[in-house]
């Protein structure tokens, strides 16, 4: 089983040119999973949106081609992909000529889809949509709507995941609230460098304690997780704590490597959020 110790992330790694997809490094869900109690069957709906800023490849002539790549791994998927595999292998596309932007998609969509699945049976197709050049200009920046914890005035002092700080009116009528933060930091599990993001809670029910969710948030400032992890934890914590009729968790992390991720969990069906970046990103 592929675990983080086995991967190229924080190690010295030669970065090749020349196309190969044996460096997608696939690693399972279930473990992280199995730590927040989840088994087979999933609470949650959702995907994580990648964006790939650092694709290119050479035309049939030998000419550099440029894309910006935007990448939707179904959550339900037997695996993530550790993000500097994928960066080593979307560089290995650099000096290697191919036909077309058509066949760069097929070849990406039918290698992301197999590391994405791997172990398991395909369910589905992992979404690859380029952008090329010429378009690079209608890729809007948007900020997160709802209403911004960041607004409290509050002290802080937990900066480890802590559930205890959530809570929410339950004797009182449900409402429709969607809850937004910039404070969202959390640590990479291997290299211990700092991710920076955005979350958006949106929920009906019971009424949650806005200070406490804000002090929850911040409480994952020295936490150690993928940030699919850190997302379906508070997906998992919120739902127990505050016991929302329906809930949605997504978060929006700051590049690394020419790669952002950005996780969305959702406890009903719904359409994907459009994945657009914000200011930070």
């Amino acid at each position: 089983m592929n675990t983080p110790d086995h991967s190229p992330l924080g190690k010295h790694t030669f970065y090749g040119d020349q196309y190969d997809s044996a460096l997608l490094f696939p690693m399972p869900r279930a473990p992280q999973r199995a730590e927040l109690g989840l088994g087979a069957t999933l609470p949650f709906l959702g995907a994580d949106l990648w964006t790939a800023f650092e694709l290119s490849w050479l035309n049939a002539r030998g000419k550099p081609q440029v894309a910006l790549a935007h990448i939707t791994v179904p959550c339900e998927s037997v695996n993530l992909i550790e993000s500097k595999s994928l960066k080593l292998y979307l560089g290995s596309f650099n000096n290697t000529r191919f036909t077309d932007s058509e066949e760069v998609l097929a070849r990406l969509r039918a290698d992301l889809t197999e590391a994405a699945w791997r172990g398991g049976v395909v369910q589905s197709s992992v979404g690859v949509k380029l952008v090329a050049a010429e378009l690079f200009d209608r890729e809007p920046v948007e900020e997160f709507d709802g209403l911004s914890l960041d607004r409290l005035d509050l002290d802080c002092d937990r900066y480890t995941p802590t559930p205890d700080l959530l809570s929410a009116a339950t004797h009182e009528a449900p409402v429709s609230e969607v809850l937004t933060s910039n404070l969202l930091r959390s640590n990479c599990p291997v290299t211990g460098q700092p991710d920076w993001g955005s979350v958006r809670i949106s929920y009906f029910g019971p009424q949650i304690d806005q200070a406490g969710l804000l002090r929850y948030i911040v409480s994952f400032r020295q936490h150690q997780g993928f940030h699919e992890h850190c997302v379906e934890r508070m997906f998992m914590d919120i739902q127990a704590r505050c016991q929302p009729h329906k809930l949605s968790v997504y978060a929006r992390y700051t590049r690394r490597g020419g790669l952002d991720i950005n996780p969305f969990r959702s406890s009903y069906p719904q359409a994907l959020p459009a994945n657009h970046r914000n200011a930070r990103q």
